[in-house]
């Protein structure tokens, strides 16, 4: 069996990770397209480093660019590296334009599409995020779902039959980063912070950069927490917030750069809250188990707030309310699986695919 998996951002390599080490100890054929939709280095080439993955075998190098744009480009060179490679399957993870376009330009060539990660539904239809998720799961022959949550809303729109929970593939990378990291004080170090002392935040979706006010509010807010918060700025915050002659500095607000993966489990083990509108590290502050406060109306991980360790604001006085909460009652539910995600999914790969 070959697989191609196509992957273009942040969160997509480190799903990548425990997939293609599966691959590798089973010896399946595993071609990596990296379609360059993240292009900054910081967030990209390094990923494969960190994580122990392989060098990509295609890189499209399509960068920025409206979403039309660079779905566009992206499902315009995946014809040629599909009639090239060959694969049995292909494989789309997330939720980006990537995912869409890797999944529409197998469809059209009539190669079986699995999608990683499907069945995540924030019912917002203004994200562009949800478009390519339901888009995505519609035109696969396999959603591998990664909660009980995931499996009913496949099922609610038709999907049940081609549908398989596999658990998520982010809990095994989180499990083994967090056993391999050796030098987590030094990470506080860099940062300037204590143990226990400090809250990650991350702000980067569309909906909070990209209107002044809205980012002005969230920034204000940061500033009133009554401890110190670790703004890692995205490319993305920091282009919004200086064409807005917005300083993201001040207050409780400390900025720096985005940090390697195994350096933000560090970070985040060892804080006393995440700040985020991050999907994915909202999930990963729930496994590590430090309080999260999302910038969102809604989540995709509503397992998070059932527990009681993730909170949805608003920008203002409700966001430095909630980031400087007390710790949730302890709970030993595993929502996302128990860290053999990539085994499922392999296995779900090997089987006959539903038509």
């Amino acid at each position: 069996m070959r697989i191609l998996s196509v992957v273009g951002a942040r969160p997509q390599f480190v799903k990548l990770s425990p997939v293609a080490a599966e691959c590798a100890a089973r010896g399946v054929q595993h071609v990596i397209v990296h379609t360059g939709q993240h292009y900054d280095p910081a967030l990209s080439d390094v990923f494969f480093t960190d994580l122990g993955i392989p060098d990509p075998d295609v890189h499209l190098g399509v960068g920025s660019g409206t979403h039309g744009v660079q779905t566009g480009g992206i499902l315009a060179a995946m014809d040629e590296v599909l009639t090239e490679h060959r694969p049995d399957r292909v494989l789309v993870y997330g939720d980006t334009n990537s995912t869409l376009a890797g999944a529409l330009s197998a469809v059209k060539l009539q190669v079986p599409v699995a999608h990683l990660e499907a069945g995540l539904r924030s019912f917002n239809r203004r994200m562009p995020e949800e478009h390519n998720r339901v888009l995505t799961d519609h035109a696969a022959d396999l959603c591998l779902a990664p909660t009980r949550a995931a499996m009913e809303h496949l099922a609610a729109e038709g999907l049940a039959d081609r549908s398989v929970l596999v658990g998520d593939v982010m809990v095994d990378v989180l499990h083994r980063v967090r056993e391999e990291l050796v030098d987590a004080d030094a990470v506080l170090q860099r940062l300037g912070v204590v143990p226990g002392g400090f809250s990650v935040a991350t702000v980067h979706r569309a909906e909070n950069t990209d209107d002044p006010a809205r980012l002005a509010a969230v920034v204000d807010a940061l500033r009133q927490v009554d401890h110190p918060v670790v703004l890692l700025a995205h490319p993305r915050l920091r282009a919004r917030a200086a064409d807005q002659g917005l300083d993201l500095s001040g207050g409780s607000l400390e900025v720096h750069d985005p940090l390697p993966y195994p350096a933000l489990v560090g970070a985040v083990d060892q804080a006393r809250g995440v700040i985020t509108d991050s999907g994915g590290l909202q999930k990963e502050a729930f496994v590590l188990r430090t309080p999260c406060t999302t910038v969102r109306t809604e989540t995709e991980w509503v397992e998070t707030v059932e527990l009681g360790w993730n909170v949805l604001v608003e920008p203002g006085p409700d966001l430095a309310a909630a980031a400087s909460r007390p710790l949730p009652a302890s709970t030993d539910a595993t929502p996302y699986g128990d860290g053999h995600a990539a085994s499922a999914v392999l296995d779900a790969l090997a089987g006959d695919l539903p038509r």
